[in-house]
């Protein structure tokens, strides 16, 4: 251990020598880049929230009514998906753009300060050519400021990771990072331009943008099958590849999802504050002064309000949960949980939906499915990272999850408990639609009681399991508590 630390030492004094004296003074006057990442992300986490606004506040007309309310709020829905994706391409670009960049100056934090505020004017819905326009103009400047701060970083080089500094072919980084910084921009302008003469192709193009890094790499990949293998720098592939298994900062990923449940939680009170709080005047009017009765009358919505808001935390708890057995986070995950936060930002919408029309009526019962449809695709993202984990998980997992067991079943079970009961519910409100608004209901409040006897339920389950198929087999975890009783802590810990 005192051997690395010399050698860390030694590496980071000669590379302290290797930088001019202009230089060495530059990094004194530097400072990490943790808290203000940490205000990115929160920023960008509440600008991508926000989108459902316009989709859960849609005022449905009476002459509307005879209408699908899935026919009404679909095209919102898929424009709320598109620029929900859209914005959390560019945090991940924030992200990969700062994993480069380790160290910030004065001047760096004020230039990502301009590209942090374009982000909240992307928080426009892009409904109509000026929202459009407005919403690819700031990608635009966005990409436009991120490539200023490439350039900046690297004419001043103690700003870089260590790696890039260290490294020969500096000059081949920085022209690869512009080169992948400004296709965006590029697509959304084009986009822009479309929107002139096809409004719904330009859509088309915005969702390009999405899968951009896997189109990319699919155009290479049939590019060396048709020309054959093109010869690459060393350098080439450690920064800003587009391999799905590309490594992303997995405490800025926690950072953003955390900020997305406060929001979406956040969201549903003020709903409650605005519409379902009587007023005095309305209280001595209709219910003679009673308070009580004041507040039975509003009984569905706040019903409502507490199934989500339990919603929005086990979703929560199950993300938690999970990323506590990840060590490293990828672009693909990455990509599964946007996808999982994008339905969870809608969850405002579900509550607004399941109170919001007559009882028993059409509009109501697809409204419901709605909502488990919303919450069947939040969790089942979730159960997709978990497998995706699990394909690499030498490379992503906590050692003492690698190797199967209770843990991973329990896991599992975790994560399978939402897309469960919501795709049950979804079923039986189409069997019982009668009763689909007391099924919904009943389900959002039983699943918490679920989780609480989630663990003795899979411990039951694993030793009848074992008993009927494996009577003979000794117990595993008696096994594996006496090896570890030879085994240091210290080792076991590492």
């Amino acid at each position: 251990m005192e051997k690395k630390g010399r050698a860390r030492q030694a590496g980071s004094g000669s590379l302290m020598e290797s930088l001019g004296g202009s230089d060495r003074e530059g990094h004194s006057g530097t400072q990490s880049s943790h808290r203000l990442l940490a205000y990115s992300d929160a920023l960008i986490s509440i600008i991508a929230t926000v989108m459902i606004l316009p989709v859960a506040h849609t005022k449905v007309e009476d002459n509307e009514l005879r209408e699908s309310v899935q026919l009404l709020l679909s095209t919102k829905i898929c424009v709320y998906l598109m620029t929900f994706l859209i914005v959390t391409v560019a945090w991940a670009a924030h992200i990969r753009l700062f994993q480069v960049i380790v160290r910030i100056d004065d001047c760096l934090a004020l230039l990502n300060l301009v590209s942090i505020s374009q982000f909240s004017l992307m928080a426009t819905f892009p409904e109509n050519i000026l929202g459009i326009l407005l919403f690819c103009g700031c990608v635009m400047v966005i990409g436009v400021i991120q490539s200023v701060i490439v350039l900046y970083a690297f004419s001043q080089p103690f700003l870089l990771s260590e790696q890039i500094q260290m490294s020969e072919n500096r000059t081949f980084y920085k022209h690869h990072i512009l080169k992948v910084i400004m296709r965006v921009p590029l697509m959304c302008f084009l986009a822009s331009i479309v929107s002139f003469v096809v409004f719904q192709l330009s859509y088309v193009l915005l969702a390009i943008i999405i899968f951009l890094p896997y189109i990319s790499r699919c155009v290479e990949w049939c590019h060396k099958k048709v020309m054959g293998p093109v010869e690459e720098s060393p350098d080439s592939v450690l920064f800003y590849t587009y391999l799905p298994n590309e490594p992303l900062s997995k405490e800025r990923v926690e950072a953003f999802s955390d900020g997305v449940y406060a929001i979406v939680a956040t969201l549903l009170i003020l709903d409650i504050c605005e519409d379902n709080v009587p007023d005095v005047a309305v209280v001595q009017q209709r219910f003679g002064g009673s308070l009580v009765a004041a507040l039975q009358d509003y009984g569905p919505e706040y019903l409502a309000y507490f199934g989500s808001f339990v919603t929005v935390g086990l979703l929560w708890f199950v993300h938690h949960s999970l990323f506590l057995h990840v060590t490293k986070a990828t672009r693909f995950m990455s990509l599964l949980n946007t996808f999982s936060l994008a339905f969870v930002g809608g969850l405002p919408l579900a509550y607004q939906l399941t109170h919001e029309f007559p009882r028993n009526s059409q509009n109501e019962l697809e409204a419901i499915q709605i909502s488990c449809v919303i919450i069947f695709f939040a969790g089942i993202f979730q159960l997709a990272i978990w497998v995706v984990a699990l394909y690499n998980e030498q490379e992503t997992l906590h050692p003492y999850v690698r190797y199967g067991g209770r843990e991973h079943v329990f896991m599992l079970a975790k994560l399978a408990l939402y897309p469960c009961v919501a795709l049950g519910t979804f079923f039986l409100t189409c069997i019982l639609s009668k009763f689909s608004a007391p099924i919904f209901h009943l389900m959002e409040i039983t699943v918490p009681f679920a989780f609480l006897v989630l663990r003795l339920l899979v411990r039951v389950g694993l030793a009848l399991i074992r008993l009927i198929f494996c009577p003979d087999r000794p117990d595993l975890r008696s096994v594996v508590d006496d090896d570890e009783s030879t085994v240091p802590f210290n080792a076991l810990v590492t």
